[in-house]
């Protein structure tokens, strides 16, 4: 489904999140790869001492770090994990789950 405008949306009497990317969904089709098993060092989803540290920089270094890539000491994360087809929404949706499920 196609997103609409802002004055569509709330036209037809819907939230403006009401085509928002869904965090979980984004994860399980996407992120779960690497953040499920740990590959290339990534921190995985419920795993709360490797989240910590990352979780305490804040969600716009983890969002900035999952769009954009990230080269750590211990591991790298591709420019969002390597799935050009995401968008920055779509990014940082599965970003604010994985944080909420790792806290």
């Amino acid at each position: 489904m196609k997103k609409l405008s802002i004055a569509v949306t709330l036209a037809l009497g819907l939230s403006a999140n009401a085509f928002a990317a869904d965090g979980k969904k984004i994860y399980d089709t996407a992120c779960f790869a690497c953040h499920a098993s740990g590959v290339a060092n990534s921190p995985k989803v419920g795993d709360k001492p490797e989240w910590k540290a990352r979780i305490a920089k804040g969600i716009d270094v983890l969002n900035t770090n999952a769009i954009k890539g990230f080269q750590g000491k211990k591991g790298f994360m591709p420019a969002k994990g390597g799935r050009a087809d995401l968008s920055d929404a779509d990014v940082k949706a599965a970003v604010e789950y994985m944080v909420a499920q790792s806290k």
